[in-house]
């Protein structure tokens, strides 16, 4: 019963998995964040992966599922430093998650609830020509704070999954260690089995009638 429970949990985590980072995509595109995007679609068929693994009894898949989400953890933490400017990094000047190709921010940036967008004109001199100059003000929650939302939602599924796949894959090998087929394993390999019989022969006497001629 409790490993049906783990499997189906964690198909269920799976799922929740696919059905957030799905939303995250889409937002990601909006804001042509391309180091997310790449993550994104790279954790996308991992999780289906994982999805398969479990339903199909497959423990390779989920082990790979499972080393994938320390590495998910890992990339969410980063972005949650980067919006929130722990060390060095800095969300206004540096590029990273655009891989420095493009000036564009997170789709929250201008789109968050609240925000109102009012258009500088004249441009300063440095902003690009194919790029319009805003101020965004009124937000009722700053975009950064969104992005550390998704992020932190994204770490607390991965670490469920984490240990629920690692729950599942116990499970799986300690029942291959258990299985018994038709007469079990043994060092001698199998034997099939023998036929016996309960008919016990027994001695046959017959009586010849003697010719008294």
């Amino acid at each position: 019963m409790g490993y049906c429970n783990g499997r189906c949990t964690l198909i269920f985590i799976c799922g929740m998995q696919l059905v957030c980072v799905l939303e995250r995509q889409i937002f990601d595109f909006l804001g042509y964040q391309w180091a997310p995007i790449l993550a994104n679609f790279v954790h996308i068929i991992i999780v289906i992966l994982g999805l398969f693994g479990t339903i199909q009894y497959r423990p390779r898949y989920i082990k790979g599922y499972a080393v994938w989400l320390v590495l998910w953890v890992t990339w969410n933490v980063f972005v949650i430093c980067f919006y929130l400017e722990a060390g060095d990094l800095s969300k206004e000047t540096d590029l990273i998650l655009t891989f420095n190709i493009s000036m564009h921010r997170s789709w929250w940036m201008e789109n968050g609830p609240g925000c109102t967008v009012t258009s500088v004109t004249p441009a300063p001199d440095w902003a690009p020509e194919d790029h319009r100059y805003i101020t965004v003000s009124g937000c009722l929650l700053e975009y950064q704070y969104i992005e550390v939302a998704h992020s932190s939602l994204q770490i607390v599924l991965a670490l469920a999954g984490f240990i629920y796949a690692c729950y599942v894959v116990k499970c799986i090998t300690e029942e291959e260690d258990s299985f018994d087929f038709i007469g079990g394993f043994d060092s001698y390999g199998y034997q099939g089995p023998q036929k016996t019989s309960h008919l016990q022969l027994q001695p046959m006497y017959m009586q010849i009638p003697l010719d008294n001629n």
